[in-house]
């Protein structure tokens, strides 16, 4: 089996030949590894291309994420003329300047359209197009996108966004689903030719932000909406969402999603227990407290750890707790992928 299949295999709930494995992203570390910026391949889609490409055969992860670290720009995107802009870091990725949503009448101005004025949301788009083209055959090819809750408050400002939750709930109830309209119009052009998966991070969606109620109120229904989307283009929806969702585990079940990859702070036994034969979920190695800060035999013995109490019966894939640091060192991230990719069930 590809690594292609044997991912697409653990989605459906089944086991295939091995454990899979995969990071979550892994922009950071592939730029920095590759000796390029965000800055420069934000200009340079050959470049982007080529990087996605080498890195893949150097990283060994079943799944490809073109794009990671890009995802603000879907909202720079809408917000260019109204004086949103992009700042470029020498470490991490590019940040918007400005938040531009802070009523209905603000977002009854913006025009989904305006995603497809921008040369970097076209650029990446290419990319991940060409990418697939090379080695989608062998690796399962993805582009990456914040999730709708977590694209919302980029829109507003993550404060003011969760101080609305409270305030109004109907303003970010519209300001999710106008997110979820956004990310399909996006991936459709995509998804109608041929990609087999869209990758959703929904970090302020996370457990340590939002308790269950909001959770089940504002961020549930949008990935439910592309989920739905999705499958009925024949493509699967990974999902990751940041911190501590031990308390809403069933939820995860209600958006539809193909896959959900736990943060570290999931008891992972818990989260089998809740999902097996429903849902399939990936963990949750921590990435700095083992993959940074341990040796690689330390980071082989963290990752038998966690396929021994979840990944033993199919439908389960490694990754990390959440994408990686650009300062992992090669021989952990290595040890990583080594242990899945020998582990045969």
């Amino acid at each position: 089996m590809t690594p292609r299949e044997i991912v697409l295999k653990a989605f459906e709930g089944g086991r295939p030949e091995r454990v899979p494995v995969t990071l979550f992203g892994g922009g950071m570390w592939s730029i920095k590894d590759y000796g390029t910026s965000f800055e420069e391949l934000a200009s340079n889609e050959d470049k982007n291309v080529d990087m996605c490409v080498a890195e893949a055969e150097k990283i060994r992860s079943d799944i490809i994420y073109v794009g990671s670290g890009f995802n603000n720009f879907h909202a720079i995107a809408l917000g260019r003329k109204y004086g949103t802009g992009v700042k470029f870091r020498e470490i991490g990725a590019p940040d918007m300047t400005e938040h531009i949503v802070h009523s209905e009448e603000d977002l009854a101005k913006l025009d989904i359209q305006d995603l497809f004025k921008e040369d970097v949301v076209r650029k990446v788009m290419n990319a991940t197009m060409k990418v697939r083209e090379k080695i989608g055959g062998k690796y399962l090819v993805t582009m990456t996108c914040w999730g709708p809750f977590t694209l919302a408050a980029r829109f507003v400002g993550e404060e003011a966004f969760m101080k609305y939750t409270f305030k109004k709930p109907a303003f970010v109830e519209k300001m999710v689903d106008f997110c979820a309209d956004l990310l399909i119009a996006l991936y459709e052009p995509l998804v109608n030719a041929g990609l087999e998966a869209i990758s959703i991070a929904d970090p302020t969606a996370s457990g340590d932000l939002i308790n269950p109620k909001q959770m089940a109120k504002f961020a549930v229904p949008p990935l439910k909406k592309m989920s739905d989307w999705a499958k009925s283009k024949n493509a699967h929806t990974i999902l990751h969402i940041c911190g501590n969702t031990g308390d809403r585990l069933e939820q995860f079940i209600d958006t539809g999603c193909s896959t959900i990859f736990f943060d570290q702070k999931v008891d992972i036994a818990r989260a089998k227990e809740v999902l097996a034969g429903k849902m399939s979920f990936g963990g949750n190695v921590a990435p700095v407290h083992v993959l940074l800060n341990k040796t690689a035999a330390e980071v082989e013995q963290a990752c038998k750890e966690v396929i021994e109490i979840a990944g033993k019966d199919g439908g389960f894939i490694l990754v990390p707790g959440c994408d990686i640091p650009p300062t992992i060192a090669y021989e952990n991230l290595k040890a990583f992928h080594d242990v899945a990719l020998n582990w045969k069930y």
